[in-house]
């Protein structure tokens, strides 16, 4: 039987902190990833991408409001921003995705699907939001949209004087479309799903779907994918190597094998990086405990190497 894996993309897949953003780099940097993927296909394997969209469903929402301010266009709400950015995103990766399987001569189909995520609308989160979205605002615009939108801003650390809308990051509690994703990828089919870690939604008392304003960790949404669907390994594509435990600093140290009881330990000390690492080694540990065989972080040109990347196991034997 084949073997099924979740691939999260990290943002760096599609967008570089240097770049402008234009869809010829971004289309460069999906084929630059994406061709790294075959080896995964070569070895058995059937494949799930998921991806972040921070940057893109920051322009969506600012274009939201240049198209509000000087044209009187209905703005839309955030989980539209979200599934605009799913379906964007995920069509430029099924397009490139195909391309490079035809380089190499692979014959699979490709789907992307808009994938909704449930979470619990009493979940803490929303009680204090902190999740950064949209453009920097001055004091004046930021007081004028929270009188007229109840919008809530925080200072962005990347400015002296600038405010950004924060929204609630919610725990996901279950990928709602998990049942039809399985059935394709185990057909043989290449899956894209939880795009920016997924639209949230919750149930109401009469069992329809709301939409509530937040966004969903992308890794935490991956991590739970890839339990939801019975993967075998889940893999966390970023711009390092390996894990390091107190990274940047003169006590820095390569973490290349590590078990969950270790990555569990180093996670309550705060040796990793909160809010760049930290996420990543959680996600990770949620789907080692939930029965996955196998989670990897490490950069997405290390693929083909088995010994790059670092490893975390329930028990890990070299």
């Amino acid at each position: 039987m084949s073997k099924l894996a979740v691939v999260a993309l990290g943002g760096n897949a599609l967008l570089h902190s240097d770049e402008k953003g234009t869809i010829e780099q971004q289309e460069q940097n999906a084929t630059d990833t994406l061709e790294n993927l075959i080896h995964l296909i070569k070895d058995g394997y059937e494949l799930v991408i998921s991806h972040g969209n921070g940057p893109q469903v920051g322009n969506i929402l600012m274009r939201n409001d240049a198209g509000e301010q000087m044209y009187n266009i209905a703005p839309m709400p955030l989980d539209i921003c979200v599934a605009d950015s799913q379906g964007g995103i995920g069509y430029m990766i099924e397009r490139i995705m195909r391309n490079v399987l035809n380089k190499h001569g692979i014959k699979k189909n490709i789907i992307t699907l808009i994938t909704l995520v449930e979470v619990d609308k009493n979940d803490p989160a929303f009680k204090n939001p902190t999740k950064r979205i949209g453009k920097v605002y001055s004091k004046i615009e930021s007081d004028k949209l929270t009188a007229e939108k109840g919008w809530i801003f925080k200072t962005s650390p990347k400015t002296k004087n600038g405010y950004r809308r924060v929204v609630p990051s919610p725990v996901p509690l279950e990928i709602i479309n998990k049942n039809i994703i399985e059935q394709l990828l185990r057909a043989g089919n290449i899956v894209i799903a939880a795009g920016g870690g997924g639209i949230p939604v919750y149930f109401d008392e009469h069992k329809n779907v709301r939409t509530i304003d937040a966004v969903i960790d992308k890794d935490m949404a991956s991590s739970l994918l890839a339990v939801n669907i019975n993967a075998d390994e889940f893999y966390v594509l970023t711009d390092v190597s390996f894990i390091y435990k107190d990274f940047g600093k003169e006590t820095q140290e390569k973490l290349e094998f590590l078990n969950y009881q270790d990555t569990v330990k180093y996670l309550e000390m705060g040796i990793f990086a909160e809010g760049t690492m930290e996420p990543k080694i959680k996600a990770c540990l949620n789907f080692i405990k939930n029965g996955g065989k196998k989670s990897v972080i490490t950069e997405a040109k290390k693929l083909e190497d088995k010994s790059y990347g670092s490893k975390i196991t329930m028990e890990y034997e070299r």
